[in-house]
């Protein structure tokens, strides 16, 4: 049975690292920026909407991104900073709802429905948001208002940058239909032309087909993207997962000093998070990687996975790829921490086409974790940390 109509706000920061360099620095301003590692083996954490113009996007080499734009501005990410920025807008956020679901640094779900009788409807409400930004910020944001999170989210990308889109509840269906496939939650490159060759072209198309086909098509998922595409969605705004997570640490007698003993110490962090999420049925979307180096300063960074994680080698890609993140600094390390954050039930979220190796490992950890249940603890031990015994703080 569908929920009562409720207001739901998607905010969605444009082209938010970018917009922070070419607000600190004037000289940026009209300027094709790159946020990124600065060496053409690095990849493209952010792009302006100048450099956009160009190609250039999230995620792209950035060997491809300046041959695209040879004249953009490479700018290293900040993550201390942005993070700083990002609390003062999420702050913002709150002065209207304590409803908000953060989904990154720059994006978050807002309920707004009880909100209505103090600020004014749904549409009100995003504009005061996006003016605050604005004025107390400095920078520009995108909304969309709907009556559930997946139109909300589409809405709040049709008119980026600094748009506002609203879609009433008696509108969904006029709204959704003539979306293109790739609209839809899950709809990659990679999935988009699969869609296309079974004749789905719309979300239209979706919504009209039975759910048999949809499985046919699809699998399993099938039939929740035929719901999505109506604009059926229940999912509720969940803030409290926000501030949950799980983690592992650990302080050294000795301080690290190479990438391959920090890696060594976060697989073992990654096995002790990875079997607790296991025996909690729990998988994570965000992950955090802390350093506390010999001079007792403290150093964290944290990134949004495209897909949630629960097994050991998964989470250790992750954090490894954090580590690169971090500045190169001549202190050793004393202590390194894994951390995994956006915390939801195994198997919850769903995946259009899952990553087969993501699977594999979810496969592989239940097996290990049916081995530890019936030997014990040290029953496995993964060949990296032979003769590391099992110590730590649990978080």
């Amino acid at each position: 049975m569908q929920k009562p109509s409720r207001t739901i706000v998607h905010v969605d920061m444009d082209a938010f690292y970018a917009s922070v360099e070419q607000r600190d620095d004037v000289a940026l301003r009209g300027k094709p920026v790159i946020v990124g590692g600065t060496t053409l083996r690095g990849v493209v954490s952010a792009a302006s909407y100048e450099a956009r113009t160009f190609g250039v996007r999230s995620a792209m080499p950035m060997a491809e991104a300046m041959r695209r734009c040879p004249q953009g501005i490479v700018r290293a990410p900040r993550h201390a900073h942005y993070a700083d920025v990002s609390a003062n807008v999420f702050a913002i956020f709150r002065r209207y709802t304590p409803l908000v679901e953060g989904l990154s640094l720059d994006e978050a779900f807002l309920d707004v429905t009880a909100s209505q009788s103090l600020f004014g409807d749904g549409e009100t409400i995003a504009a005061r948001i996006r003016a605050s930004i604005r004025e107390e910020v400095h920078l520009t944001a995108s909304a969309g208002v709907a009556p559930n999170k997946f139109i909300a989210k589409i809405a709040s990308d049709l008119k980026k940058p600094n748009g506002l889109v609203v879609v009433k509840p008696e509108d969904v269906r006029s709204f959704l239909s003539p979306l293109p496939i790739e609209r839809m939650w899950g709809m990659g490159q990679k999935s988009a032309p699969h869609a296309h060759a079974a004749g789905f072209h719309t979300l239209g198309d979706l919504g009209a087909a039975s759910d048999a086909q949809l499985t046919r098509a699809f699998g399993t998922h099938g039939p929740f993207m035929g719901k999505l595409a109506r604009g059926e969605d229940e999912r509720d705004v969940e803030p409290e997962r926000d501030a949950l997570t799980i983690g592992a640490e650990e302080t050294f007698e000795k301080d690290l000093r190479t990438p391959e003993e920090m890696q060594r110490e976060l697989l073992s962090q990654s096995v002790r998070v990875a079997e607790r999420l296991f025996s909690e049925g729990l998988e994570a979307r965000g992950i955090t990687v802390k350093l506390k180096y010999s001079d007792f300063s403290l150093r964290t960074r944290t990134m949004q996975l495209p897909e949630p994680i629960s097994d050991t080698s998964a989470i250790h890609r992750a954090a490894c790829e954090l580590l690169t993140r971090f500045e190169a600094r001549p202190l050793g390390v004393r202590l390194t921490g894994v951390a995994m954050s956006k915390l939801g039930l195994l198997g919850e979220a769903v995946t259009l086409f899952p990553d087969e190796r993501l699977q594999r490992g979810k496969k592989l950890e239940a097996a290990q974790a049916a081995l530890r249940d019936r030997f014990g603890n040290g029953a496995i031990t993964r060949g990296a940390l032979l003769g590391k015994g099992r110590r730590g703080e649990e978080e």
